[in-house]
């Protein structure tokens, strides 16, 4: 198989505190040699678990950014069993321009696994962590928000799997992250995401949407930072105890827990989130952005639930995701 190009410029398997690089060689028309410097701290200290921290796997999405730069800073060596491999800007050249995919290539890296080493960007950092950083980890923590386009209530979330054994597991771990909400989450496109092929290897994984908007908030981060420790503490990396508060449980059964726009227009929110919701009640509706005295489009809600996500800019395209529904409970 092709071998990627993609090189550590500091050691993934040696004890102390390492802040470097995965340098992604780039020609470009300002760069004949040129890199995309991909930021990457490792911590080991002896024998334990392995734990591969991400965020900014969309560009746009910046309360695990801001966790792990934290954790990166702040954690020393002793104070670690196991390894940490973190990586804060995982889609790079996304993050430096503020958008959910890549400017080089518009790529959507949770889109793009399990990669090509002799792809595009993307595709290449893509290929690395597939099979260079994933078979390393034990678990997964990978954050997200809604970006640009959407909001979200503050949750940690793990997968519906046929894979009991993982899904309990994983399951567990979202509760030790315990986000204000923790979500049993049903996707509604999971090929060639990061979560599949971190599942797919039997791996644990913890995801989260923080808020949106493309910013962050003094809560989304404490959240994160929060979250992150408890997890690390739930498998044994870090000592201390897990700070718990309560978490609302949601479950996402089917498809009717998503509400999708057929038009172009303004938008119209109708709850805020976190509000309860039951079955046909009006959700949002989408005006005419051309003309008046026409009626808007109503969305209702399809099932009782919470809503837990919506879409955020104030003119919404055909195609949009308008609104998201949590279900209280568990699956």
């Amino acid at each position: 198989m092709t071998a990627n190009p993609i090189t550590p410029t500091i050691p993934l398997d040696q004890d102390g505190v390492h802040h470097g690089f995965l340098r992604l060689p780039y020609s470009r028309d300002d760069s004949a040699w040129g890199s995309v410097m991909i930021p990457l701290t490792v911590i080991r200290n002896g024998i334990g678990k392995t734990a591969l921290l991400t965020g900014a796997n969309h560009g746009d999405e910046y309360e695990g950014p801001v966790a792990l730069q934290d954790l990166a800073l702040g954690t020393k060596a002793e104070e670690v069993r196991g390894r940490l491999i973190i990586l804060p800007y995982f889609n790079y050249p996304a993050f430096r321009a503020g958008t959910r995919t890549s400017p080089i290539d518009r790529g959507n890296l949770n889109r793009a696994f399990p990669g090509r080493p002799d792809g595009t960007v993307t595709e290449k950092i893509a290929d690395y962590i597939q099979r260079t950083l994933l078979p390393l980890a034990d678990v997964a923590v990978d954050f997200h928000s809604g970006g640009k386009t959407l909001d979200f209530v503050p949750f940690a979330a793990a997968h519906l799997l046929e894979d009991i054994a993982t899904q309990e597991a994983c399951f567990a771990a979202m509760v030790a992250f315990n986000a204000p909400y923790s979500v049993q989450l049903r996707e509604i496109d999971s090929v060639g995401m990061y979560d599949t092929a971190v599942e797919e290897m039997g791996k644990i994984l913890v995801t989260t949407e923080l808020g949106g908007g493309g910013s962050s908030s003094a809560r989304s981060n404490a959240i994160a930072k929060k979250g992150l420790r408890n997890v690390l503490i739930h498998f044994g990396i870090l000592d201390g105890e897990m700070q718990m508060e309560p978490s609302v449980p949601l479950t996402m059964p089917d498809d009717d827990c998503y509400l999708f726009s057929e038009v172009d227009g303004l938008f119209e929110i109708m709850l805020d989130l976190g509000d309860p919701v039951q079955t046909g009640d009006l959700v949002a509706r989408i005006w005419p952005q051309d003309r008046t005295g026409v009626a808007p489009q109503e969305f209702r809600a399809k099932r009782d639930g919470i809503l837990i996500s919506r879409h955020f800019p104030g003119l919404i395209k055909a195609g949009d995701c308008v609104a998201v529904i949590g279900v209280p409970g568990e699956a």
